[in-house]
């Protein structure tokens, strides 16, 4: 697919130099067309959400509901089930060191490490439509409609439903943030709602747009605070002055910040059992000993009950920080971070435009997009790790920034206007190759491009409990492990209410807990699951007497 991606967009290329004459009149009425639509902005916003609702779903049975995979994915989902029970959290196991697992805390409560509004977002889809992926669904279409409704605040109405349609190309079928489930989908609608609200109070301070600025920075604050900060921040400052001269604008803005920030302080007494305990904290303090910023120092390394949980946290996550604290390290990761995020929201197809980027130094109209942006991208080099949702809160910007570019090439002679209008039709005809690219025998890792990433991910585990669902009665799965196992593939997670599942999987630790577990689970089929054998091995667990066999 990346060779494919390569290759017409070199095509396209070579044609806008070549024969930029190629489809004039075709491009000129379509968008002569889109161009009037646009002017009615709110069908405009509309539609591009829908969009993104509709295409996913025609492809559904090509590119089907996920399966969880990464350790982030199922906390989350614990997050949805709870909530989707009517719960904040649910209490902690009396076994829970077999069901100890990655970002997940057992204590003082069961319950994900993370902020609510991705769970919150699963649990509305598992609830109304019988799965946690349609929350996600629905979060990405909304994104995609609060991208439009931003960019129309920046950009002219045709250019911003342009980028509405690019980010349902680019981030609404095939990426991770719709076929995944540890978010970037919220993050972006709440960072596209705080920096679509700056140019409108900028004209014309309101209460509505204030409110929707608040809105914008609740979400973020919920789902991904840290980097909501480096874009509030600026946001704030830019917006002081336009707010002090019309004060009254703020009382509903700020009885809105305060009645979430009410409302998360009682999440985090119920959850973490401090009303100024955040989520992360507590989680990170049990397990890790890697800081998440280069300017802290390691912490002591904590007991462990579990090889993977000790491999994960001291070596893999260790190795990456100590290395990021070094010169040659800190480079490397820089350009790793840099190229990670290229290849997600531009991928090979939408990056000629940006040879027009250092036009955008002189361009009144997006100036502040590009002091914010300078700011975010220091604020994410501190953070010994990147992927591509951490950057979701700039996300709005980052293509108003695009398209801004492609207006400047536009205008360079008739190859500028030929690629410009070459860029969005790539991006059509690669979504066609993806979703046919299993047939077509077109593959690539969903590392470390997660745009269209053709390697299923969490399958095993899928079938194995898929088997064990259907059994007769309740099971329980022990897992264990081969030493050379990979700590990023774990099995044992589990539902909100362990004790109500038809199928409870439990991590093997030695012989003197194992006795316990099986007691507590006396009704229970048991089975020994050990999923580094090709296929995973699934048999009775030795230790249950024959005549239960």
């Amino acid at each position: 697919m990346l060779v494919l991606e390569a290759g017409i967009t070199l095509l396209a290329g070579v044609m806008a130099l070549c024969w930029p004459e190629t489809g004039r009149k075709w491009f000129a009425a379509v968008e002569r067309i889109l161009g009037s639509f646009a002017r009615r902005r709110v069908a405009s916003v509309i539609t591009v959400g829908a969009t993104a609702i509709v295409l996913r779903l025609a492809i559904l049975p090509l590119e089907p509901i996920p399966q969880p995979f990464i350790h982030d994915e199922f906390s989350y989902l614990l997050a949805a089930d709870t909530f989707a029970s009517g719960r904040l959290t649910n209490a902690t196991h009396p076994l829970w060191t077999h069901f100890e697992s990655f970002h997940i805390n057992q204590q003082p409560t069961y319950m994900s490490m993370y902020f609510p509004a991705q769970g919150m977002t699963m649990a509305a889809g598992q609830v109304l439509f019988g799965h946690p992926w349609y929350g996600v669904l629905l979060s990405v279409a909304l994104m995609c409609g609060a991208m439009c409704w931003m960019m129309q605040g920046w950009l002219p109405p045709g250019w911003a439903l342009l980028g509405g349609m690019l980010a349902v190309l680019r981030l609404g079928l095939f990426s991770n943030w719709v076929n995944g489930y540890y978010g970037g989908a919220i993050a972006a609608t709440g960072g596209a709602l705080v920096l679509g609200a700056i140019p409108r109070m900028k004209s014309r301070a309101t209460m509505r747009d204030a409110c929707i600025f608040a809105l914008g920075a609740t979400l973020l604050a919920n789902s991904r605070p840290y980097e909501g900060l480096l874009v509030c921040g600026p946001a704030a400052l830019a917006l002081f002055w336009p707010a002090i001269r019309k004060p009254r604008v703020l009382i509903a803005p700020f009885v809105l910040v305060l009645i979430a920030g009410s409302l998360m302080a009682h999440y985090n007494q119920t959850v973490f059992g401090s009303a100024l305990t955040l989520p992360y904290q507590t989680n990170r303090m049990t397990y890790a000993s890697a800081p998440v910023f280069l300017w802290e120092s390691p912490r002591p390394a904590p007991v462990y009950r579990s090889k993977e949980m000790h491999d994960f946290f001291q070596i893999w996550e260790m190795h990456d920080f100590r290395l990021a604290q070094t010169a040659h390290g800190f480079v490397n990761k820089t350009v790793q971070k840099l190229a990670t995020a290229l290849l997600f929201f531009f991928g090979i197809a939408l990056l000629s435009p940006l040879v027009m980027l250092p036009r955008l130094f002189r361009d009144l109209r997006v100036r502040y997009l590009l002091v914010a942006g300078t700011v975010f991208i220091v604020g994410l080099s501190a953070n010994a790790w990147f992927f591509p949702h951490y950057a979701a809160p700039f996300t709005a910007a980052i293509y108003v920034l695009l398209l801004q570019c492609m207006r400047h090439l536009r205008q360079y002679k008739a190859a500028g206007l030929a690629l410009v209008r070459y860029a969005p039709l790539v991006c059509l005809v690669l979504a066609g190759f993806r979703i046919y690219a299993e047939p077509l025998g077109l593959t690539i890792h969903r590392w470390p491009a997660m745009w269209y990433g053709t390697e299923p991910l969490g399958l095993p585990r899928a079938k194995v409990a898929a088997r064990l669902e259907a059994n007769p009665g309740k099971q329980l799965a022990i897992v264990r492990y081969t030493a050379a196992h990979a700590p990023f593939d774990d099995w044992v997670y589990n539902a909100a209410d362990i004790d109500a599942s038809k199928v409870v999987w439990a991590r093997e630790l030695h012989a003197t807990s194992d006795p316990e577990l099986l007691q507590y689970f006396h009704d229970r089929q048991v089975w020994l699951v050990e999923p580094d054998f090709d296929p995973p091995r699934v048999s009775r667990y030795p230790s249950v007497p024959d005549e239960d066999r």
